[in-house]
């Protein structure tokens, strides 16, 4: 209990400003004590408004009174601290850089709990009870740095409305001076309005989030499938190879047997018959030999008797030596095979190599919907001379198609088509892209195909490597793989195709004032696409060209 007593010494003995023993204390004309320091200091604080108050109670003092030490205080501060008595703890929180002060410590200040608004003044913990108990209505608020921006510049006022025709905050003398017979109403009532519009824009916010979040968790699950994709079209590839470095050295193996057991059954004819030559020489060595003996022999009885023992030679088989070409035949034929191996390598490797650039990975994306939007995806496409057919002419840079009667003097080309006066782009096209059309005639196909399309077989849209749109004055058709769909929209003599390889989507649009969409495919593209035109019907008024696009 008396422990008690002595710590309500202490606080009655401390200086609301710096919260320690009173030191030189004195007394304001209100009845409030404080260190000499600590109130003059915050007087000075006060000097511009020429207005003083108490830091306690608020109360007004003009002029600045002139303070007295009051030496009754003093004692007893002094005699408590002979007993025992002690400064107040350390740790109270100090304000740091980042922190708003309290306005009312000297000294060191410490960390503001509170700020209010009417008072214009942020309170540490300790500073604030004194104040709350003297104005209980004031509003008090989370520590702000800027409570000086809740007064009006030009009044001096707190400002408590808020104008909503020059949107700005307005202290009372505003509402009835520049601000007069303006839409004003409470700040309170409009930050009430505009927190509920954060409470919306804050859940658009975390929608918003939880639908990037969503969509960066299938983009994951995006890169995961494509990892797989990737790896398996390695694996498969490798296999595949593996395959045919299989077969290959089976065939070269093969080689090598039939040519070394012909080489050994060659080889061991040709000997047998060099030993029966041999042999053959050898008996005629014989037969010679005796032949001399015979002819060196002097007595002409012995010799007429032993002469018709000599056996007549029989007849030796004539050997032909052929030139030395017995196996460049088998080279020249391993060689051939080689030169055809490397000509579809050719051919075909085009195909892989566009087929690997074509495959993409990204974020799904709206089609566009203005023209202006579809433009930001156009191309330069240009047709190719070499797949034009002979009836066809080509101008304007190689853009624009007609149908001619005369035949053009194109030189031969494997890539030329034969029978239907169509022509394809140069330009293989992959990711997204756009591009417009502008026909006149009697009917033009606008299409897109596979390089590797029939040039003798059936025309664009007939079938499984083309897609076209069939335009006439009066309708659309569209066709693939021999299927005609009608086609409903406005007449138009512009189209714009709008193309995206890896979604597998193809688009084509009337293009007027405005865009309308006359066709939608979903499919999978296998290969890079190439722009198409088929000048049909065979009318010399058929015409189409690929626009210039800014």
């Amino acid at each position: 209990m008396a422990q008690k007593g002595v710590q309500l010494d202490q606080k009655t003995l401390s200086c609301s400003i710096c919260l320690d023993l009173l030191k030189d204390p004195v007394t304001t004309p209100c009845g409030h004590s404080y260190c000499i320091n600590c109130i003059q200091s915050f007087w000075d604080g006060e000097d511009e408004k020429k207005v003083h108050s108490c830091p306690q109670c608020r109360q007004s003092f003009t002029p600045r009174p002139v303070l007295l030490k009051n030496t009754m205080l003093a004692a007893v501060v002094e005699a408590l601290k002979k007993t025992g008595l002690q400064a107040a703890p350390a740790g109270h929180c100090y304000a740091g850089p980042e922190d708003v002060a309290c306005d009312v410590c000297t000294g060191r200040k410490r960390k503001a709990v509170k700020s209010c608004l009417q008072c214009v003044a942020s309170y540490c913990e300790q500073h604030l009870q004194p104040h709350f108990e003297l104005f209980e209505k004031h509003k008090l608020v989370e520590p702000c740095k800027k409570l000086l921006d809740n007064i009006c510049s030009r009044h001096g006022e707190v400002m408590k409305l808020f104008c909503r025709t020059d949107q700005q905050c307005i202290c009372c003398l505003c509402s009835v001076d520049e601000h007069k017979g303006h839409d004003t109403v409470s700040a309170a009532a409009e930050s009430t309005k505009r927190q509920k519009e954060l409470e919306v824009s804050q859940q658009n916010i975390q929608q918003r989030i939880q639908d990037r979040e969503k969509d960066v968790r299938l983009l994951q699950q995006e890169v995961e499938a494509f990892n797989g994709s990737a790896d398996k079209a390695v694996e498969d590839s490798e296999k595949i190879f593996i395959e045919l470095i299989r077969l290959m050295e089976e065939r070269r193996s093969d080689v090598r047997q039939q040519v070394r057991s012909r080489q050994k059954t060659e080889v061991t004819r040709i000997k047998e018959l060099q030993e029966k030559l041999e042999q053959e020489i050898s008996e005629l060595k014989r037969k010679d030999a005796e032949l001399k003996k015979l002819s060196q022999t002097e007595d002409h009885n012995q010799f007429l008797h032993n002469f018709p023992s000599l056996s007549p030679l029989s007849d030796s088989p004539s050997i032909n030596i052929r030139p030395l070409r017995y196996f460049e035949y088998v080279t020249a034929a391993v060689s051939e095979v080689r030169d055809k191996l490397q000509e579809v390598l050719r051919e075909k490797w085009t195909n892989v190599s566009l087929t690997v650039k074509a495959v993409e990975v990204l974020p799904s994306q709206p089609e566009p919907k203005t023209r202006a939007e579809f433009l930001k995806y156009s191309h330069e496409i240009t047709l190719d001379p070499n797949t034009a057919q002979y009836k066809v002419l080509l101008s304007e840079g190689n853009r624009k198609a007609k149908f001619k009667r005369k035949i053009q003097p194109y030189p031969d080309h494997p890539d030329r088509f034969f029978g239907w006066s169509q022509v394809l782009s140069e330009e293989g096209l992959t990711g997204r892209c756009y591009w417009e059309v502008e026909w006149s005639g009697s009917g033009v196909h606008i299409a897109v195909a596979y390089k590797s399309i029939s040039r003798l077989g059936n025309p664009f849209g007939q079938n499984d490597k083309s897609w076209a749109l069939q335009c006439f004055s009066d309708c659309y058709y569209f066709w693939h793989d021999k299927v005609r769909t009608p086609v409903s929209g406005p007449q138009s003599s512009r189209v714009g195709v709008h193309l995206d390889h890896s979604a597998g989507i193809l688009s084509f649009y009337s293009v007027s004032e405005t865009m309308t969409l006359l066709h939608r495919v979903q499919t999978t593209f296998l290969e890079p696409l190439y722009v198409g035109l088929w000048l049909s019907h065979s009318c010399v008024r058929n015409c189409a060209e690929l626009c210039k696009l800014k």
